[in-house]
């Protein structure tokens, strides 16, 4: 039997896989003694760990950070890097089914995680026991690596750099096909107000989101209701006005994206303080936040308006939350694989703060980057051709993976090109098609590294 053949013939199995998996919600949570990032990602964790047990593998759990399943012999380690963990997702914000009960129409999978990132897991789960299915010498050891915080931080791979082996050869089914050779950098940021008449305001659920909700409550009489509204409708934008009492309260929807693609989402915060300062609400926070972030995804009001040969320097503003009078936010910044965090920081610099607001940078993570000529790089592009029958460059992109926190890895599919997976937004999907061409080609990348 042939590997497209055999990979077809477990169709069935990764649909019950996946299902079991998505069923679990590994949004974290609180922590407890024996569970790092809350109750689902454990759950989620030990589900997955059961499946390899259950494949013949050697299976290992560090301390419910992060565990893994390995087959194999040889000094030499090929590591695949994927993660459990899902953003959060909510019936109301737009999903047509549960988010966490796995529905199957016209061939279509539709949940949380289907695609980003338990969908590469069960690939990877399954490419490997095709492998092992094909009976054939295996001189280096293969182990597919299973976190669960990669979506807040990825504290869990550090867990598992501390305390365990680093690979020789590795990919993370978590970015695009035919394979990522280069990864931006990130700029962490969050921004307080000083001075503000906003009564309160609170929209997003995560740093690495493109916000599709938010609501803010202002006086009446404080702007102009018709300037507000062609601004509104003027952008397409969905929204509601309701007066309460001696106040008004105003609901924006936008559309979700993820953060290092800000232009596929709407984001409801930048167009609900946009249109206030439009209708002429006279505020120092709404003056600051539209001068230095507005509706520019591109960081131009902070200076940041930057790019190379590779690709552009994004800004998105995932959230925004009000606390005894005080507004705070983050700001997501990916920038170009040629420059650093500390370039990126010193542009922005003069651009920080005025009276009314201020941004403080939190952190950066210098990109990420491999010559195309590199023997990984080509082992996997290699691979994907010889399955799809196309030839395509490796990629760059604003995703931040698993690889900029383990040697010698890169990002490598679930992803096929120019499709939406809706990854951290409604209604995320995934064709069942695309995921059993995701097994044939991983079975192809393994059995290219194995001959390095």
């Amino acid at each position: 039997m042939d590997v497209k053949s055999m990979c077809e013939g477990y169709r069935e199995e990764i649909i019950k896989r996946l299902g079991e998996l998505v069923s679990i919600n590994s949004e974290q949570s609180e922590a407890d003694a024996d569970a790092p990032f809350g109750k689902g990602p454990k759950e989620a964790l030990h589900a997955a760990l059961d499946m390899l047990e259950k494949d013949g593998l050697k299976t290992v759990n560090l301390d419910n950070y992060i565990g893994y399943g390995e087959m194999g012999e040889g000094d030499q380690l090929i590591a695949i890097v994927g993660h459990l963990d899902v953003v959060p997702a909510r019936r109301e914000d737009g999903w047509n089914t549960d988010p966490y009960t796995m529905v199957e129409k016209d061939g279509i999978l539709y949940g949380r995680g289907v695609s980003d990132d338990k969908g590469g897991v069960v690939a990877s789960m399954i490419a490997m026991k095709v492998i092992k299915d094909m009976n054939i010498p295996v001189n280096k050891r293969i182990r597919l690596i299973m976190g669960c915080n990669e979506e807040t931080g990825s504290a869990c791979l550090k867990y598992y750099v501390d305390h365990d082996e680093q690979p020789d050869y590795g990919f993370t089914p978590d970015g695009d096909f035919p394979c990522i050779n280069g990864e931006k950098g990130i700029m962490g940021a969050h921004y307080v107000s000083r001075k503000t008449n906003i009564i309160d305001i609170d929209g997003g659920t995560a740093g690495n989101i493109v916000c599709s909700s938010c609501y803010i409550v202002v006086e009446k009489c404080s702007f102009s209701k018709k300037k507000l509204e062609d601004h509104f409708n003027n952008n397409n934008i969905e929204f509601e006005v309701v007066d309460q009492d001696e106040a008004v309260k105003i609901t924006v929807q936008g559309v979700a994206a993820h953060a290092s693609t800000p232009t596929f989402g709407v984001n409801a915060i930048s167009y609900l303080l946009t249109g206030l300062k439009e209708a002429g609400f006279q505020d120092p926070f709404v003056d600051f936040y539209c001068s230095r972030i507005g509706l520019n995804t591109n960081g131009e009001g902070l200076g940041l308006n930057l790019k190379d040969e590779y690709s552009d320097l994004t800004l998105n503003c995932g959230y925004i939350h009000m606390n005894d009078g005080v507004i705070s936010g983050n700001i997501d910044v990916r920038f170009p694989v040629t420059m650093t965090g500390k370039q990126i920081v010193k542009a922005c610099s003069k651009y920080l703060e005025d009276e009314g607001g201020e941004i403080i940078v939190d952190s950066t993570h210098d990109p990420l980057y491999y010559s195309p000529d590199s023997p990984l790089i080509q082992s996997l592009c290699d691979a994907y051709t010889e399955v799809t029958g196309e030839e395509r460059d490796p990629l760059v992109i604003g995703g931040g993976t698993y690889a900029k926190g383990i040697n010698n890895t890169v990002a490598f599919g679930c992803a096929f090109p120019d499709v939406d997976y809706k990854i951290h937004n409604a209604n995320e999907w995934c064709p069942v098609d695309d995921l059993v061409k995701q097994v044939e080609i991983y079975v192809a990348g393994i059995l290219k590294l194995l001959e390095l």
